[in-house]
């Protein structure tokens, strides 16, 4: 990977906060998720701090989306 493709790669990443203004929740919700495993939301642990790539969020949006009223 060149130094570009990463800077490129760390742009992507959000932090919990602007996480959750993507997914119109709050963060304390992702933190429930994410220590429940309610939904299978990739996120990354950098230390304490823990960040969501844009990438995946929109994928998880994608995986949700329904074309009817059916919820399973």
């Amino acid at each position: 990977m060149t130094i570009q493709e990463i800077i490129e790669a760390t742009r992507d990443l959000l932090d919990e906060k602007e996480a959750a203004q993507v997914l119109d929740t709050s963060p304390g919700t992702l933190s429930v998720w994410r220590s429940t495993g309610r939904y299978n939301l990739p996120f990354i642990k950098i230390g304490r701090n823990v960040r969501y790539r844009r990438s995946d969020l929109l994928a998880w949006l994608e995986k949700r989306t329904r074309e009817t009223g059916a919820t399973a």
